[in-house]
């Protein structure tokens, strides 16, 4: 195995100290972006919006009280009313992550993505469910609690600096995703180092370290898993691409760092049994508009007539393929698998990075809006040379997924939530099985008025066929204004939930999740 200090032939050659300099020396995007926030920010479009407004739009608009978001307290329901009869075999927690706060001191963040991590877990033991939520207590969090105002600049609102920022954790909100590794649980965010946080209660441990060197370094919020519990994660700064791999135990095994010939922005990849996959789309970053004290979104450009960039690296020797697509942006993979002498990589491809900034700004000052479709794309690489060949499908999905025990293997179905009735408004309205081998697809459609957010498949224990289990996942009735947990047979969604756990309360719609048996 090689160490991770040694560069392979293209990376950088950098040793131990030199790395940790770097890391510090070029900080994420979202740091360097932050420097250049001018002390006129506020005079800009890019400033806070109003949480006063924002609080009658809702009286209009109810499907948007998710967004609001919470003021910073925890919660806990002991027992969660059970409606049907969950799976008794169905136990384990499910983990959520997702941006929590919006507001403070009568301001209000411009952008989903820029509120502080609450972190869910839904236990399930014996057909009952409890919940409990906790906000991560990043450095960030804690002195904007105390402080009752924001002091820190966000992805998509222009606040001036009102502390030192001294690198990617100085911004860090830990609000995108979870994984847990053993007895570990963390809390993930793009720009910055995984937050630990303890399983049973949600405390806040702190930042989480890899190795003294990769102190600052990002630790991206979509890490791959693979059957055997080899974690594959990255980071990017600036040009810069990190490759992590991770141990079943959850100890560093390897970390290498790449030198890009562009700037990348990534927030998700996929992994095969012998490829990692980026897709590098053609965002660029208006240092000017920074300066004139625009946000890290609002100063994004998009280069329409470039190429989105595949990445595609070889997991033995990160040797890299580069392949070309139009112009596309690119949340979220649902898995990657070799077939013969292609590479088959299944994702949903979002709408272009204009309209998707339009749409969540406009969601966050409490406009209704159209759906933002986003939509499943089929890509085959061939190996040995040669074009990219894209298949595109018409449903509308995100936040897909896969068996877990077929991670970065051949699979044939893909799970999301979907909408099906009309694009009148954003959200999705029921769940959808693709079977990619047939062509075929099972939907459900829920009848009350609902947002349903990510899916998860659960294999059913001692089941060993792909897709045997459940279909886990969270949802919001907005007539309600209550959140359930909703459970299926995932080879028969067409049935309809089996049951659903109803909260007495809602909670701010999340990003993603993940399941932990036992």
């Amino acid at each position: 195995m090689q160490h991770r200090r040694d560069w392979m032939r293209g990376t950088l050659r950098l040793g131990a100290g030199a790395l940790g300099a770097t890391a510090l020396a070029t900080g994420s995007t979202w740091a360097r972006a932050a420097e250049l926030l001018s002390a006129t920010a506020h005079e800009t479009g890019a400033a806070a919006l109003s949480a006063a407004d924002f609080e009658r739009a809702v009286a209009a608009a109810p499907e948007l009280l998710p967004l609001r978001g919470w003021s910073g307290e925890d919660r806990e329901a002991a027992e969660v009313r059970i409606e049907g009869r969950w799976p008794r075999e169905l136990r384990g927690t499910l983990y959520r992550n997702g941006p929590g706060l919006m507001s403070r001191g009568g301001e209000r963040y411009r952008h989903w993505f820029d509120g502080d991590g609450l972190v869910q877990a839904w236990r399930f033991e014996e057909g009952r469910a409890r919940h409990q939520a906790r906000f991560v207590r990043t450095a960030k969090f804690e002195a904007e609690q105390a402080a009752g105002r924001f002091l820190l600049p966000a992805l998509g609102t222009a606040i001036p600096p009102q502390r030192p920022i001294t690198g990617p954790d100085s911004l860090n909100v830990a609000n995108t995703s979870v994984l847990r590794v053993q007895d570990r649980l963390y809390a993930l965010w793009e720009g910055g180092s995984a937050y630990e946080l303890d399983p049973e209660t949600l405390a806040t441990r702190g930042v989480k370290t890899w190795a003294p060197e990769l102190r600052g370094m990002p630790f991206s919020a979509h890490p791959k898993v693979e059957p055997d519990g080899t974690v594959w994660n990255f980071g990017t700064s600036a040009r810069h691409l990190s490759v992590f791999r991770l141990g079943a135990d959850g100890a560093l095994r390897e970390h290498r760092m790449l030198s890009l010939p562009l700037p990348a922005m990534v927030h998700d990849f996929a992994v095969s049994a012998r490829h990692l996959v980026f897709l590098l789309a053609p965002i660029g970053l208006d240092r000017a508009a920074l300066r004139g004290g625009q946000s890290m979104a609002a100063s994004m450009t998009w280069r329409a007539g470039d190429a989105t960039r595949v990445l595609v690296l070889d997991k033995d020797t990160l040797t890299p393929r580069w392949y070309e697509l139009p112009a596309s942006l690119v949340f979220h993979f649902a898995n990657a698998f070799e077939d013969g002498g292609e590479l088959v990589v299944d994702y949903a491809e979002a709408a272009p990075l204009p309209e998707f900034q339009a749409r969540i700004e406009s969601l966050m000052a409490g406009r209704r809006h159209r759906a933002t479709v986003s939509q499943p794309r089929r890509l085959r690489l061939p190996l040995d040379g040669g074009a990219a060949r894209l298949a595109r499908r018409d449903e509308v999905m995100e936040f897909p997924v896969v068996d877990p025990r077929v991670v970065g293997q051949r699979h044939r179905y893909v799970y999301a939530p979907t909408r099906i009735v009309g694009d009148e408004r954003w959200g999705f309205d029921g769940v959808m099985r693709l079977d990619m081998d047939q062509g075929r697809r099972d939907r459900f459609r829920f009848d009350e008025d609902v947002l349903i957010e990510e899916q998860l498949l659960v294999p059913r224990p001692g089941s060993a066929r792909e897709g045997q289990g459940w279909l886990l996942g969270l949802g919001y009735d907005v007539r309600r204004q209550r959140s359930f947990a909703s459970v299926f047979d995932a080879e028969r969604l067409g049935d309809g939930p089996l049951a659903r756990a109803w909260l007495p309360y809602w909670v701010p719609l999340g990003f993603h999740g993940r399941f932990h048996a036992g």
